[in-house]
């Protein structure tokens, strides 16, 4: 064979062979995405636009971005949220500030302050946890945010004073470390997806359960966008089982918050009913095992995907 030929044949397949090596490790996908329900596709990470918005030693950074979909709206990473501007609810148990009692009885929560809603209501108390962050809204205001949005886990006391009935609206964000993918560094998986759990109880007897509503609005990280099912307001992504080998090729869902979402008189009825977790799921810290028996006959609830689901809003309305 003549010696030219052969050279290029080489040639040939040696470029073969690194294009396709690079396509399985790097290679930004580049086909057409169309998600066949109603949210936004973003690819790969978003960019920060706000470092380190909480620090603590021992604690994940804190940071906050933005990401651009293919329809050419922008969000916000990991979510739109009040942690700079809201007051910071009372700590039950927080290493940040050395606040770590062992148990309820080392809890002084006679301290926690009565944030009023409604003059000529009463003074209702309640014990939460939350993986990662939320804000509590009662009667369409803004109680107050959780103090640590990221890590270490923290938990909270809570006392206000509303008017009956009590509507509950409650935003919850498992932070994420990869901006716009969902996932943070764990156990040397670069991109582990992460998870979520919220638990509440409080006097006027609302616990944490399927009776609340939960919609999600940030789905991260996938690697096929068509396997979250729409079905009228449900956005299930529990049939989502893979998740994406780099970066570059994980995808996400958004969809926009609609701005009167907590107020008293938004109708939620039509959002799917909150999924129940177990505590074996969920993984909950000292934070919330040291005081374990105050949330007694509350669960663990998110949307259908405690992975994957990183923007829930949950509501309920009490008697």
């Amino acid at each position: 064979m003549n010696l030219k030929i052969v050279i290029l044949i080489v040639i040939i397949l040696m470029t073969g062979c690194s294009k396709n090596t690079s396509q399985t490790d790097n290679t930004i996908v580049t086909q057409p995405v169309t998600y066949k329900g109603t949210g936004s596709v973003t690819q790969g990470v978003g960019i920060v636009t706000n470092s380190t918005i909480f620090s603590c030693n021992g604690g994940r950074v804190t940071n906050m971005g933005s990401i651009i979909s293919k329809d050419n709206k922008t969000w916000i990473l990991p979510g739109e949220n009040s942690f700079t501007a809201g007051t910071k609810l009372f700590d039950l148990y927080n290493e940040c500030v050395g606040k770590t009692p062992s148990n309820i009885n080392q809890a002084d929560t006679s301290k926690a302050p009565v944030i009023v809603i409604d003059n000529d209501g009463e003074i209702i108390s309640g014990f939460l946890y939350g993986d990662n962050y939320f804000e509590l809204y009662v009667n369409g205001k803004l109680v107050g945010v959780d103090p640590i949005p990221y890590t270490p886990f923290n938990s909270i006391f809570v006392k206000f004073k509303a008017k009956r009935p009590i509507k509950y609206a409650i935003k919850l964000i498992d932070w994420e470390e990869n901006l716009g993918i969902g996932s943070e560094l764990n156990g040397g998986n670069s991109f582990y997806p992460g998870d979520g759990g919220f638990i509440a109880k409080f006097s006027d007897g609302t616990v944490t359960n399927a009776n609340w509503k939960a919609q999600t609005f940030y789905i991260a990280p996938l690697s096929n966008v068509n396997c979250v099912a729409e079905s009228g307001t449900n956005r299930n992504s529990s049939g989502c089982g893979t998740y994406p080998s780099s970066a570059n090729n994980a995808f996400g869902l958004h969809w926009e918050i609609p701005s009167d979402w907590y107020s008293a008189t938004y109708n939620f009825k039509t959002w799917p009913s909150a999924s129940i977790f177990s505590v074996a799921q969920v993984g909950p810290k000292v934070a919330f095992s040291n005081f374990s028996s105050q949330f007694s006959n509350a669960q663990f609830i998110w949307s259908s995907n405690l992975i994957l689901d990183n923007l829930v809003l949950l509501r309920f309305d009490a008697n």
